[in-house]
């Protein structure tokens, strides 16, 4: 197996740090607060800015994240992940192609992918890919160009996929358990963290929940 695919699967919470979920908190006191709770990986996501604002946002984040040895992903912008030695990319379905993405920041860099449907699953993991995401599984104002994809979705893309899935859209404290009871290995929050009244907090007791689960499924299983 990849080793990118290897540490992509010891992820449990994925922190989505999006500049207008946000409103206005500066992104790297975010990500401190994130990484101090317990998140596994981070993503900037800035929808609007420019490659020199995305560049320089981002090159604060690593000031954060690297000494963490948290891994920080650029979303959309291949090229501004290689520019500032970011640890990789998530692509959207009208992004850059995989393998382009692949040969513009090489194989030691992270690459995943947004998947609606199964068959975009399928098809981003037979392309390559580290990890996929899956979603919206519910409605999500951060997206509100897709529609839900409901948990069946997750049970689909766990049972046929063999690449590591996180999963995205609409999920909270109160929508956890069912993500994880589908076979959600791991799940991205956005709001849940950026808009928390305490990020760290917030992030601590998504992440204390998610590990409780696996635990206790790990004891049922021996």
């Amino acid at each position: 197996m990849r080793s990118n695919v290897t540490s992509c699967l010891a992820w449990r919470l994925y922190v989505i740090l999006d500049r207008a979920a946000a409103q206005g908190r500066a992104l790297p006191e975010l990500a401190a607060a994130a990484i101090r709770g317990g998140a596994d990986v981070l993503q900037l996501r800035d929808k609007t800015a420019s490659a020199r604002s995305l560049m320089e946002e981002a090159k604060r984040l690593l000031a954060v994240t690297r000494p963490a040895g948290i891994p920080l992903i650029i979303n959309d912008r291949a090229d501004v992940a290689r520019a500032v030695g970011a640890d990789g990319v998530h692509l959207g379905q009208d992004d850059l192609p995989l393998a382009d993405a692949r040969a513009l920041l090489g194989s030691d860099r992270i690459i995943g992918a947004s998947t609606h449907t199964l068959d975009q699953a399928l098809a981003a993991a037979a392309e390559g890919v580290d990890y996929i995401g899956i979603g919206p599984i519910f409605s999500t104002p951060t997206k509100p160009e897709y529609p839900s994809v409901g948990l069946d979705l997750v049970r689909q893309v766990t049972a046929h996929v063999r690449v590591p899935g996180v999963c995205i859209g609409g999920i909270d404290r109160d929508h956890l358990d069912p993500v994880l009871g589908a076979g959600g290995a791991c799940v991205a929050v956005v709001r849940a963290v950026c808009c928390a009244d305490d990020p760290e907090v917030a992030t601590r007791e998504l992440k204390m929940r998610i590990e409780h689960f696996h635990r206790a499924t790990l004891a049922r299983s021996l």
